[in-house]
């Protein structure tokens, strides 16, 4: 089977879908690649790399589409919702599409895709399990961007993150409050602690407490507790209003103590939750800076805009988003890895594996045979119940 790798087209988009370091392991599963010529340059990988390792140059995006059996990409068509749409005539029937498809975004690019015959698999929807963990392409960008999240803070703050004893005295360290210690709030924590600044972290969920303090963290703990603060999939769940009413009250002193807030917390499928109000905002010391990693889903503070940075009453307030794009080459790399084992396991002796029986594939396959396929997409948007074969 051949695998196609377009060059992405997102505004800014740096990163590319497969590197040359796992060429040969595609090649052993019967997997060739063809390249759309210049796709891995700006993440550093040139034409001449895939080369060398057996990958065939292409000078058209047409022709990649024609030629390949499997198409990956970073942003697909759904995710990439500025250019993507370009690309729905050059699918053919059968075609499998394998990257980020943002599934709970919008039905109708969905269903435009499924239109098209194409068989797609979401990456997004990889269950967190052990098998699956060398699959998990959304934890590989979760982790570079909360690491290059506290880079940016560094930067903006007018302050240095560690505490230093110099001839002009002691200088304190830098303060930083993590909310939300999922993947990329537990790498920021790590980032921020080896930058040498005190750091503060907060969750709904009690069971990350270990993990923020085996990183030198201080687990910031509120008196008040969140109701089924885990879904089965190990994100955190959406609570109520009151909830995060009570705990915008007793996160506010936490705030105002922080010199930098960075903020993760998202809820698959749904806007972002306020975490951090204006009110909080206004009691932060001048100078501070917010980074707001939950912008794109509306941010978890009141006052972010989407992809911009602000200042506020002396307060920046940074909503950029798709910050692992800004680190190409690792991001490709950890993307590249993530997509050959999920290639290798759903094709065997050169043949696509569609065993629906096996939860991998179950849950990532989003479309075939010209529907929507996926239980848990069907019932999010409420779609009616798909007939069974043979009309049962």
């Amino acid at each position: 089977m051949i695998v196609g790798v377009p060059r992405e087209t997102f505004p800014g988009e740096r990163r590319v879908a497969i590197v040359p370091a796992v060429l040969p392991t595609l090649a052993k599963a019967g997997l060739q690649v063809v390249l759309e010529a210049g796709a891995g340059v700006e993440a550093g990988y040139p034409d001449a790399d895939y080369v060398a390792k057996g990958a065939k140059i292409l000078p058209d995006r047409a022709e990649v589409f024609r030629a390949a059996d499997i198409i990956t990409q970073v942003l697909c068509y759904g995710s990439n919702d500025r250019t993507g749409k370009a690309d729905l005539p050059l699918f053919h029937r059968d075609q499998v599409l394998v990257g980020f498809l943002r599934p709970l975004g919008s039905v109708e690019t969905i269903t435009e895709i499924a239109a098209k015959g194409v068989t797609s698999f979401s990456v997004e929807l990889m269950p967190r399990t052990t098998r699956a963990q060398s699959m998990d392409a959304l934890s590989s960008m979760a982790t570079i961007s909360g690491y290059k999240a506290v880079l940016i803070a560094a930067d903006t703050l007018p302050k240095i993150f560690p505490m230093l004893t110099t001839a002009a005295g002691t200088i304190t360290p830098a303060r930083v409050l993590i909310i939300g210690c999922g993947v990329a709030g537990l790498q920021a924590i790590a980032t921020a602690r080896r930058l040498g600044a005190v750091v503060s972290a907060y969750d709904l969920r009690p069971a990350v407490k270990e993990q923020v303090q085996s990183l030198g963290g201080r687990f910031v703990e509120l008196a008040i507790e969140a109701k089924d603060a885990q879904d089965e999939r190990g994100y955190a769940r959406a609570q109520g209003e009151d909830f995060y009413r009570r705990q915008r009250e007793l996160l506010g002193k936490v705030v105002a103590e922080s010199d930098v807030v960075i903020t993760t917390a998202v809820i698959p499928g749904k806007t972002a939750p306020v975490l951090v109000t204006k009110e909080m905002v206004a009691g932060m010391a001048p100078g501070s800076v917010i980074v707001d990693l939950a912008s794109e889903r509306g941010g978890n503070c009141e006052l972010t805009k989407a992809g911009e940075k602000i200042s506020v009453n002396g307060i920046t307030i940074i909503g950029w988003f798709n910050l692992a794009s800004t680190v190409p080459y690792h991001a490709s790399q950890m993307y590249a890895r993530n997509l050959t084992a999920f290639l290798v396991h759903l094709v065997k002796d050169g043949k696509l594996q569609l065993n629906t029986a096996d939860e991998i594939i179950r849950d990532t396959l989003l479309t075939q045979s010209g529907e929507v396929v996926n239980a848990r997409l069907r019932e999010f948007f409420k779609l009616p119940m798909l007939a069974t074969k043979g009309g049962t």
